[in-house]
């Protein structure tokens, strides 16, 4: 495997001219240069690190903010994700690897947390992609991401992401059903805005989250929710139920038009708690997940 050292801040590994370079393989003609092409093909053997990497507390709370957490002493369970992103980016752009950015659709996350994480940590963030298969509407395959602390695991996630073309029609469906729990009552009205304002802190500016205009270019009827904004909302409503060594497992639904509502139920079971985003008109799921607390 290629292991390579980044040494680039995530806001320059986010910056616009990544964002522009993951939108060139869009572009007919420049789609056909090398070093452009996105073809298909297999996973490259590639794993991107940044090391000694140290937490901006005043993104923490600008994170926070826009995802419902309130202030406390260590890191929000997903936050870490935003250290992660950068390093995502930088290998779908990477001229090894096979399928666009834009047009990937994020079907799953999953995150564990093995203990508290402290802003004042250096930490060392590691991702690299696996597990290409074929499942009925394409190609999938997953982000791995590793956190460590002085050489201690203290964080790791999965993203599933699906490349919509030809797949198998036969592959069966990929882990145990998550349960659609109704909305119990609590309703959040989501501002237009939304896409951009979670885009100013993950660094994730995907044009199908921004504005109408820019989805509608991309196949949406106007613009739409991060889903990794939908799971973090979902966490931050469970505050003070989330315990610090946790796995939280999430599948993106349908998706969440802004502006727009959405109905958050959950219901505590054995071992942890299950939640769900829904239509509140329809009940239609927009993000199903269960929370699990480690042992």
């Amino acid at each position: 495997m290629t292991d390579r050292v980044i040494t680039q801040s995530p806001s320059g590994l986010s910056s616009a001219s990544t964002m522009a370079k993951a939108a060139l393989p869009m572009i007919p003609g420049l789609n056909l240069l090398p070093g452009v092409a996105k073809k298909g093909g297999d996973l490259p053997d590639l794993c991107l690190r940044r090391e000694d990497v140290k937490i901006d507390p005043a993104h923490v709370a600008a994170y926070a903010a826009v995802c419902g957490f309130t202030s406390r002493e260590a890191l929000p369970l997903t936050y870490p994700h935003m250290l992660a992103f950068p390093l995502h980016m930088a290998i779908m752009t990477d001229s090894s690897f096979p399928y666009p950015a834009i047009g990937t659709v994020h079907l799953r996350n999953e995150v564990t947390s093995y203990r508290q994480i402290l802003p004042t940590e250096e930490l060392t963030v590691s991702a690299r992609v696996a597990n290409l298969r074929a499942m009925s509407k394409g190609k999938a395959f997953d982000f791995v991401t590793t956190i460590t602390s002085d050489n201690e695991l203290v964080w790791e996630s999965t993203s599933t992401y699906l490349r919509v073309g030809k797949g198998n029609p036969d592959a069966p469906p990929e882990g145990d059903p998550f349960e659609l729990i109704p909305g119990n009552g609590v309703t959040w009205r989501l501002p237009g805005n939304l896409g951009r304002r979670y885009a100013s802190v993950s660094g994730d500016h995907n044009p199908i989250h921004l504005y109408a205009v820019t989805a509608k270019a991309l196949g949406f009827n106007r613009q739409i929710a991060h889903g990794m904004w939908s799971k973090a909302r979902c966490i931050a409503a469970l505050d003070g139920r989330v315990p610090d060594a946790a796995t939280v497992s999430v599948e993106f639904k349908k998706p969440i038009f802004l502006p727009g509502k959405v109905a958050f139920g959950s219901r505590v079971v054995e071992g942890g708690i299950d939640f769900s985003l829904t239509n509140p008109s329809s009940g239609a799921p927009h993000l199903v997940g269960r929370l699990r607390a480690n042992d």
